[in-house]
């Protein structure tokens, strides 16, 4: 046989990447406020793009009429207490002097746990060493106040004695809030006794020898071995419950709030719902017209053309983008409203089982157009702020044929349980029946599942004494 080189064309079909749609499907995917830092960018590295100066201006314009409307309704203070027979409010002056600190330097921010134990360090009677040893290990506690490494690791780390680790622990223990700086569960709690009043008489030795078997709802087990009632049991564990075991988590950043810009708004408008996308997070953008007119002046070949040609391209593209981006999102937010329209009248029980592929063919697109339109996005609805992931739920067939999401019957069952009886709770089979009462066909696994996900425990660790 023999092998040879030769040359021949072939037409062949591919699809290719381009830059400009690997652009629009991140644009796609991107969450207003991702959007809106990403335009930011642009403005910057684009010169042809430049803001609607138009709508910037008309914003104002708003802003400043309601500012005028505030100033025209407020109080004069001054001369209604004149009226009032009193003396005027003193005049303070606010103006800064070049020589003062900028007002930033006197904004407060929440201490986060260590700073708090810090300032607390700082104002006992400690020496040198002790004072080194204690930042060190409050530098240590996780989040929840817990010092999770061994005294004696501590102890080599420092090349200090472990009974003055100790010392300086107990001290810090002391501290605010109870509990911080334990070891275990056991000791946190333990710590939180010793700082409360009118304690229950069985709390300190539950603590100390049944803290496994009340995790396990084992109260008869407890009452046998301490010749108690069970309900003595239920009383002491009751108040036991009222301490924390997470002491560390009520100081620093685990209270910050976080908030979520919804890109789209879902209103109820003369009976029928109304789908509005968030525009205002984004400014508007226009291609800026000195640069278009140097475009037509300029000599097609030069290096000033060829740049200014390319920018304009890009700026087109990414205007185009945009468009599409929240044309694609508006169809498919009207798509999931007219499919769901049973869970924005009624409720999350009416929710209906819906995939990706369903509002795919609906709106005419690919089912990986209507993830990313979906992914990290988020709905304000006259029934509150829901992710639209949300909307797309697995589910089960009820009695005839009709389709149960499996939020719906999260509802269901949530509902069963919150009215059952805490002396005698309802098991999963018996909650099984009741939503078979209801509708509702699933199995007993079923139910433990859904149970398991709304992390309600089983009835056995429900059930009171």
């Amino acid at each position: 046989m023999r092998i040879s080189f030769n040359l021949k064309l072939e037409q062949t079909q591919k699809l290719i990447m381009t830059p400009e749609l690997q652009q629009a499907i991140n644009l796609l995917q991107l969450s207003s406020m991702e959007l809106h830092a990403f335009v930011q960018d642009e403005l910057l590295n684009n010169p042809v793009l430049e803001i609607d100066e138009g709508e910037e201006a008309e914003r104002k314009t708003e802003e400043a009429s309601d500012k005028s409307e505030h100033e025209k309704d407020a109080i004069d203070w001054d001369e209604y207490l004149k009226d009032q027979g009193h003396e005027p409010l003193p005049s303070i002056n606010f103006r800064q002097t070049d020589d003062a600190p900028p007002y930033d330097h006197y904004l407060s921010k929440e201490p986060s746990l260590q700073e708090h134990l810090l300032f607390q360090l700082g104002l006992c009677s400690l020496t040198q060493t002790e004072k080194r040893i204690g930042e060190f290990l409050i530098g240590n506690l996780d989040q929840n106040g817990y010092l999770k490494e061994e005294i004696s690791e501590f102890a080599i780390l420092l090349g200090a004695d472990p009974g003055e680790i100790n010392a300086v622990l107990e001290i810090i223990q002391k501290f605010d809030p109870t509990g911080v700086g334990a070891r275990n569960l056991k000791e946190c709690l333990l710590l939180q006794l010793q700082e409360r009043k009118n304690i229950h008489p069985l709390a300190k030795k539950i603590i100390n020898e049944y803290l496994s078997d009340v995790a396990d709802n084992k109260f008869k087990k407890i009452a046998a071995e301490l010749r108690v009632d069970a309900a003595a049991i239920q009383e002491a564990v009751d108040f036991i419950r009222t301490l924390d075991p997470k002491p560390g988590r009520l100081i620093g950043d685990i209270r910050d709030v976080r908030y979520v810009v919804p890109d789209v708004t879902i209103e109820k408008v003369s009976g029928e719902y109304v789908v509005l996308v968030n525009e205002h997070a984004t400014p508007r953008l226009t291609v800026n017209s000195y640069y278009r007119s140097l475009l037509c002046k300029e000599d097609g070949e030069s290096g000033t053309n060829t740049f200014i040609k390319g920018r304009l391209d890009s700026a087109l593209w990414l205007l185009r983008s945009i468009e599409q981006r929240r044309l694609t999102l508006f169809r498919v937010t009207e798509c999931i409203v007219e499919m769901q329209h049973g869970f924005f009248e009624e409720g999350i029980k009416h929710l209906k089982p819906m995939t990706l592929r369903q509002v795919a063919d609906e709106v005419g697109v690919h089912e990986s157009t209507v993830s990313r339109a979906t992914s990290n996005k988020y709905a304000q609805t006259p029934r509150g702020l829901f992710p639209l992931k949300f909307f797309f739920a697995s589910g089960v067939e009820d009695f005839h044929g009709a389709s149960v999401s499996s939020q719906s019957v999260k509802s269901h069952l949530k509902e069963l349980i919150d009215a059952e009886n805490a002396f005698r709770p309802l098991s999963d089979q018996k909650l099984m029946e009741l939503l078979a009462k209801r509708g509702i066909v699933v199995s007993r696994r079923t139910v433990a599942k859904y149970r398991e996900e709304l992390n309600i425990p089983s009835s056995n660790k429900r059930k009171r004494h």
